[in-house]
């Protein structure tokens, strides 16, 4: 599963983007969350309130209770805001 990050998630974790394979366990979105933020300190730091979170499962907007199924990519941002 590929993983994408940006903004402020992408700095606090340190990278845009990993490959990661869950255990089965993971079965949604917030279950990947939780599972991701055991891997450092800023995956716990970045991953820590998904409230401050957008999600997309395969470039489509989802919320945090999605299936995961057999999908190829997650991506976490901030809302965006604009102007």
């Amino acid at each position: 599963m590929r993983l994408l990050y940006f903004a402020w998630v992408r700095e606090r974790i340190g990278t845009g983007e990993e490959t990661v394979e869950p255990p089965e366990a993971v079965r949604t979105v917030a279950d990947l969350a939780d599972w991701l933020k055991g891997r450092s300190d800023g995956h716990a730091d970045a991953l820590g309130d998904l409230t401050k979170l957008r999600a997309a499962v395969d470039q489509r907007f989802v919320p945090p209770d999605s299936e995961l199924g057999n999908v190829a990519e997650v991506a976490f941002f901030p809302p965006v805001t604009g102007g």
